[in-house]
Order: C-alpha cells, then sequence, then structure tokens
C-alpha cells in the first residue's frame, strides 16, 4: 500500500502570507519595499515591538507588550491623539499580525539577495463589526512605515 501525501503541503514566505491574509481584508493595501540591507539587520527593528516598531508607525505614540506565549502575543497602544487599543496577534520569524477591535497592523519581511531584505506593511483602522479596512491613507501610511524603517536601518549603520 502506498500512502498519498494529499493535498501536497503548500509554504508561503512570510511576504506572500501577508499578501494572503490581507486579500481577505477588504480596504487592505500591501506596500512593499526593498530595503538594502541584511535580514539580520531589519528584522530586529520589526519585533522590537514596545521600542522601534512603535516608532516607525505614524499614528502610535507607544505599544507596550504585556504578554508574549509562544508565537502569540497580547499588547497595549496609545495613539498621538490619546486613543488606546489591546491587540492580540502572532509574532514568528518574519511575521507580525497584530490586531484590536479597531486596528489592524501585519509585517512580513524575507532576505532577497546579497545584503537586500523584502519587507511588506499593511494596516489601517478597522470597521467594527467588518473584516474590513478604511481605505483612506493606507498606502500612504505603508509608505510612511517603510520609509521610517530604511532611514533607521541607515541610520543605525552610521552610528
Amino acid at each position: 500500500m502506498t500512502t498519498v501525501n494529499w493535498p501536497p503541503a503548500a509554504g508561503l514566505d512570510p511576504v506572500r502570507r501577508l499578501y494572503a491574509l490581507a486579500a481577505g481584508v477588504p480596504g487592505a493595501t500591501i506596500t512593499e519595499r526593498e530595503i538594502d540591507a541584511d535580514y539580520a539587520e531589519v528584522w530586529p527593528l520589526l519585533t522590537d515591538l514596545d521600542g522601534e516598531l512603535a516608532r516607525l508607525v505614524p499614528d502610535m505614540r507607544r505599544l507596550r507588550v504585556i504578554r508574549i506565549d509562544g508565537d502569540r502575543v497580547e499588547a497595549v497602544a496609545r495613539s498621538r491623539f490619546g486613543m488606546r487599543a489591546r491587540f492580540d496577534g502572532v509574532l514568528r520569524p518574519g511575521w507580525v499580525w497584530l490586531q484590536s477591535r479597531f486596528i489592524l497592523m501585519g509585517v512580513a519581511a524575507i532576505p532577497c539577495g546579497e545584503g537586500r531584505t523584502r519587507v511588506a506593511f499593511t494596516g489601517g483602522i478597522r470597521i467594527p463589526g467588518r473584516a474590513a479596512l478604511i481605505p483612506v491613507g493606507v498606502g500612504r501610511a505603508g509608505r510612511r512605515v517603510l520609509g521610517e524603517l530604511e532611514r533607521r536601518v541607515a541610520a543605525g549603520r552610521t552610528e
């Protein structure tokens, strides 16, 4: 008797996984950029949730991790406008997905050649009661996040 492994295992790298997940969220836009730095330089900035990542997101004043259990994360955030949010999410190599009742944020990264890293970001305000984002400004915010990430990586090299 022959054992058949069906369906075959399909592997998605973290960036493709972000695209797949965002495809199910109306209004979500993925912003992507190749950064001229090794993955080993870039990824630690993105996984420093209550440090660097909080500073990269334009509307976030503070993000504080309250619990990590394996790859599950709980955090609380305060916006620049004083609003608070409690996030549940997942943190894995190359992958962060955080969502609250009103906010969604996902970022993924993979090495893409000698000394380069491909980074993708999505995020925005969720429509209460629906898996959807308000599309206004989502792309602009993503470009700002990745531009700031690129500046921080470059600044870290000159220090």
